[in-house]
């Protein structure tokens, strides 16, 4: 990517955005518990002009910059680690065993305090602004968005719009990836409990084999996709742990599945949840046993905004043209709790390429690491996204 495409101030401060985020790297914080990363970006935003507002969700940062009467637009950054031990061997490698920055929050963070500092000095734009960094993103003691929601975050600081933005490692260098409607899938779990009639190994046909009936519901569960989701829908469901005994001579009494499900319909979210229940529950009944289902409700669909979504794909073709663009997005089925903002305000979450070459592994990897190079075209980003929408 041609340097001509950073905007000028952005470029001067490119040397000490990535300084700023191999510290935050160094010293990651898991959900909740973000309390140096927080002090951390309140020290820049405060030195900029921002009004600072703390106490929401515990460890989030709200700063607002107003300029004239206009519009009010809001952006978020996410400010969490995950309970990962990192091995990618870079001299700013975590520091603290077990954490580790392995989704590119602290490129987040990064890119829009730079793109802040930008905005504060260079005010050709009328309205407000509100940066939103986030605690709990991944969901360490429960979601940091819903939390703040819940604690009246609109209700303090409204919005015309809201935008958050997640590289994408394997997607170029350069490339933006924008998907109106459905964007990222919802995310439940649930567990699935086989109450059976233990036994000895020599002697099943005295017991009622939960093992058996847990088996067999594992392949059942796969019909629930095939067979009652249109095909045109997406949905998964995946058992992601299957916990039963301990003993090779021994029938337990009891086995425990652990469901992952996502879907990118909130409709469809709704059947797979009815049809897992129902499936557990006559399924384990026909073979002499019982069943209960517990649901963990996670993110919702995240869905964006048409006209959203319509300005951030402005913005980008007028910056860097169609190549800026990554042709035929299609929607993913990991999941953000932006979800939670995007169903009380209008917006779009979208992705920027963190290439495929060093750093690129895939993110939730002990050896991923933020692409630097990505730093200074997020930051300009959000700069042409904000001077497109405050005017």
């Amino acid at each position: 990517m041609h340097e001509t495409c950073i905007a000028p101030g952005i470029a001067a401060i490119t040397p000490s955005m990535i300084e700023l985020r191999r510290a935050i790297h160094a010293e990651p914080e898991l959900g909740f518990e973000e309390f140096a990363t927080s002090a951390r970006v309140i020290r820049h935003l405060r030195d900029w002009g921002y009004e600072i507002h703390q106490g929401l969700a515990s460890t989030a940062v709200v700063g607002t910059l107003r300029n004239g009467e206009g519009p009010t637009l809001g952006l978020r950054a996410e400010l969490d680690a995950l309970p990962i031990h990192e091995q990618s061997g870079r001299p700013w490698s975590s520091r603290i065993a077990g954490k580790m920055h392995a989704c590119g929050h602290d490129g987040h963070t990064a890119m829009l305090l730079a793109a802040a500092c930008e905005l504060a000095r260079e005010r050709n734009w009328r309205g407000t602004l509100h940066l939103f960094f986030q605690p709990a993103e991944e969901g360490h003691g429960g979601s940091g968005a819903k939390r703040m929601l819940d604690e009246g975050v609109f209700r303090l600081f409204p919005c015309d719009a809201i935008f958050a933005m997640h590289n994408s490692p394997g997607m170029p260098l350069g490339r933006f990836g924008v998907v109106a409607g459905p964007c990222m899938a919802s995310t439940d779990s649930a567990t699935i409990r086989i109450h059976a009639t233990g036994g000895h190994g020599a002697m099943p046909h005295k017991a009622v084999d939960p093992v058996v009936i847990g088996a067999s519901l594992v392949m059942a569960l796969q019909t629930v996709v095939s067979r009652n989701v249109p095909p045109s829908e997406t949905a998964i469901i995946t058992t992601g742990a299957f916990l039963a005994g301990d003993a090779p001579n021994v029938i337990p009494e009891s086995a425990e599945l652990r469901l992952s499900i996502r879907a990118l319909n909130p409709q469809i979210r709704q059947l797979l949840r009815q049809r897992i229940q129902a499936l557990a529950e006559l399924h384990a009944t026909s073979f002499g046993a019982s069943a209960d289902v517990t649901f963990d409700n996670g993110y919702p669909v995240l869905v964006n905004d048409a006209h959203a979504s319509r300005l951030a794909t402005d913005v980008i073709r007028d910056w860097l043209g169609d190549d800026g663009l990554t042709p035929g997005m299609k929607p993913i089925c990991a999941s953000d709790d932006f979800a939670f903002w995007l169903e009380q305000v209008p917006g779009c979450y979208l992705l920027i390429g963190n290439g495929d070459g060093e750093g690129g592994c895939e993110v939730h990897n002990p050896g991923y690491d933020f692409n630097d190079q990505a730093l200074p075209l997020g930051a300009t980003f959000w700069v042409r996204l904000a001077q497109r929408f405050l005017t």
